[in-house]
């Protein structure tokens, strides 16, 4: 039997006038998707617990079966896992954005205009020689996502997600640290302007310690590997034991390789594995940045370029068993996450379930489940 979990980062969504009073989910033409959920069991997952943060920190680490109420330490020291950077005892990791502020003080782009990996890789440079020492460290990511480590006593301090501030005034740390955390982001504006591209500053949020996960084969009984482009999802893979599988044309945007994606799930199942774990961003940027055709484009994206495929790929290797969710909402109305539950897909290519419509309204009347659940549940048949 072969695992596969399918996370369309931020897809679920609420019904939009544009779209003729529906979602992406159900205005996105998706004949795969539509043909698995009539032979699947469907429902609703509580991936957020609450009193936590709607990030794709605490989605993730739920979808991967691990309880965020349990587990979670901060969105930003995960990524410093998928990044190879060890946190010591008395260190805190911060996640860094490249992002544009207005002089009135608007968060008008919380991604920074998208610089390339490369482009932001001089920036992250500059801003370490200028404003880091042993114990401030910048750390390079992808895109607009970095990381800062400081000593721990800096993570005092209560951060807004730039996401969270789209066209909106920026709301800027407070607590203990505050004053710190907003001296280097204030020392961060003339280096990060003296760049081409619209980014003007760092954006300091989601800071934690290190965390512990148990093994993802000691909880399980599999062994397991994902894709990812972001740094978030490949370090929840570092921290669980599971094989991180880089994919080169994979990008977290809009043009992301979904067809290397498919492959490396393929490919890495043929030589041995249990699970595979394929996550793509493209949903979840479309939603933050309020664009209906590119999150219905990146829907049908998935349907076309990687369900479709798989679904043949898969049966050419034997049974197996697919699960799909997206790790939060990311409504185009809002343009950031929310806490809503989201609907969930498992399919048995042996064993066919009740069978439903995957979608917002399809799933609706079904009592959320705890999403860190839903992996036990799909391994459950071995």
């Amino acid at each position: 039997m072969k695992y596969v979990v399918c996370v369309p980062d931020g897809c679920a969504d609420e019904p939009l006038a544009a779209l003729g009073d529906r979602t992406p989910l159900e205005a996105a033409a998706m004949p795969t998707l539509a043909a698995l959920a009539r032979r699947g069991e469907l429902g609703r997952a509580a991936v957020i617990p609450v009193g936590l943060p709607p990030g794709s920190d605490v989605g993730n680490m739920s979808i991967l079966g691990y309880d965020p109420a349990v587990h979670h330490t901060g969105r930003a020291p995960i990524e410093a896992a998928g990044l190879g950077v060890a946190l010591g005892p008395d260190e805190v990791a911060y996640r860094c954005n490249l992002v544009t502020v207005a002089d009135d003080g608007t968060m008008v782009d919380f991604a920074g205009g998208h610089p390339s990996t490369d482009e932001a890789a001089e920036v992250l440079a500059a801003l370490q020689d200028e404003l880091g020492s042993e114990e401030v460290r910048f750390h390079p990511g992808v895109q607009y996502r970095h990381l800062l480590v400081v000593p721990a006593p800096w993570g005092e301090a209560e951060c807004v997600p730039p996401h969270d501030l789209s066209g909106k005034a920026a709301v800027w740390p407070s607590g203990p640290a505050a004053a710190q955390l907003r001296d280097l982001m204030d020392a961060s504006r003339p280096i990060v302007s003296s760049f081409d591209g619209p980014a003007n500053q760092v954006w300091l949020w989601g800071q934690g310690r290190q965390p512990v996960l148990p093994p993802f084969r000691d909880r399980h009984g599999l062994g397991g590997a994902l894709t990812t482009a972001v740094d978030l999802v490949r370090g929840l893979g570092v921290l669980a034991g599971l094989e991180v599988v880089e994919v080169a044309g994979a990008t977290g945007w809009y043009d992301t390789d979904y067809e290397g994606k498919r492959d490396a799930c393929l490919t890495t199942l043929a030589e041995g594995a249990d699970l595979f774990v394929i996550h793509v961003e493209a949903t979840d940027e479309a939603g933050h940045a309020g664009d209906v055709e590119e999150k219905v484009a990146a829907l049908e994206h998935w349907d076309r370029r990687i369900l479709e495929p798989l679904v043949e790929g898969l049966d050419a290797l034997g049974p197996w068993r697919l699960l799909l969710l997206p790790d939060h909402a990311t409504p185009l109305a809002t343009r950031t996450h929310t806490s809503d539950p989201v609907p969930w897909l498992l399919v048995d290519s042996e064993v066919d379930g009740p069978g439903g419509t995957y979608s917002e309204a399809g799933t609706a009347s079904a009592a959320p489940v705890p999403g860190h659940e839903l992996m036990a549940r799909l391994v459950s048949r071995r």
